[in-house]
């Protein structure tokens, strides 16, 4: 492997962090202009547009059982209609990127609990005081912006629920997908998983009363949520885990809170106060504590 194969292969980790990290910008970055499951619906149906010549050009194989297809619809449901219908609804209602990346960032603490209380596994002392920082700063960061935030950022029972609902969708669609999903092509199961979304998503937003108003804002942000969140985002994660580095990522994972608030204090001047990295950095330790694997 050439010094250029291996360099790329050390940043490919890093690059999904930051690529993860712009999902909660572009929902702060489009919400203004879109109702949130009309901008989904639409985000679902061109990104299978952009996967079906993909797949017909590679041909890729569809899954063959249909138990297998129905599992990847429960995971697209899930993890796309349940976690981002919940990210978006929250940014419309007031919350900041930030934040919200903060409150989905606790995910891997949860999945964590959750394997090892079912697996029947032994949670250390370690991991318990990570679990105990983690809700600590997260208490940190949201009592402070609880109705006492900005425009586009503040925290509100509303918009709390809708960023929890995305927290606890994310995880069950991780552990549902841990437990039943097999390995198949990234290509063939996000098209079957965006589908699974679409068909919840669509009668939602067929209810919103607010239209799209499309401009240059919200086309940037549909583009960038398309090509590079989903396609360039779940492709780089497939080459991650096909290069036996998907330990990297969830090692990784914690730094996507703070890289989140750096992108959204750029674009929309949301506050970093003292409390605000106090709370990121103790939410981040706490969540690194709970999933560094045990020597």
């Amino acid at each position: 492997m050439s010094p250029r194969d291996n360099a790329w292969l050390r940043a490919m980790p890093w690059v999904f962090v930051l690529i993860w990290s712009t999902g909660f910008i572009v929902a702060r970055y489009g919400m203004p202009h879109a109702p949130p499951m009309s901008f989904l619906a639409v985000r679902y149906a061109l990104s299978i547009l952009c996967f079906l010549p993909w797949i017909v050009l590679a041909g890729v194989k569809w899954p063959s059982d249909r138990r297998q297809a129905l599992h990847l619809a429960v995971t697209g449901v899930l993890m796309h209609a349940g976690y981002l219908g919940g990210v978006w609804a929250a940014v419309k209602a007031g919350m900041g990127s930030g934040l919200s990346s903060l409150i989905v960032g606790i995910q891997p603490v949860l999945t964590a609990i959750w394997l090892t209380s079912v697996g029947g596994h032994h949670v250390s002392r370690r991991q318990w005081l990570g679990l105990l920082l983690g809700f600590a700063g997260l208490v940190l960061v949201v009592s402070r912006k609880f109705g006492a935030g900005g425009p586009g950022d503040s925290a509100n029972w509303l918009n709390l629920s809708f960023a929890v609902m995305a927290l606890f969708a994310i995880t069950a669609g991780t552990l549902y997908q841990k437990r039943f999903v097999q390995p198949c092509d990234v290509r063939t199961a996000n098209t079957v998983q965006l589908a699974a979304a679409l068909v919840v998503t669509l009668p939602l937003a067929l209810l919103e009363t607010e239209t799209m108003r499309w401009n240059a804002e919200l086309a940037g942000a549909m583009a960038w949520s398309v090509l590079g969140l989903t396609l360039g985002g779940s492709s780089l994660l497939y080459m991650l885990i096909q290069r036996g580095a998907a330990a990297s990522v969830t090692s990784l994972m914690y730094l996507v809170p703070p890289c989140t608030a750096l992108i959204a204090w750029v674009l929309f001047a949301e506050p970093i106060t003292a409390t605000t990295i106090a709370g990121t950095a103790l939410t981040a330790f706490g969540v690194s504590l709970v999933v560094r694997p045990s020597r």
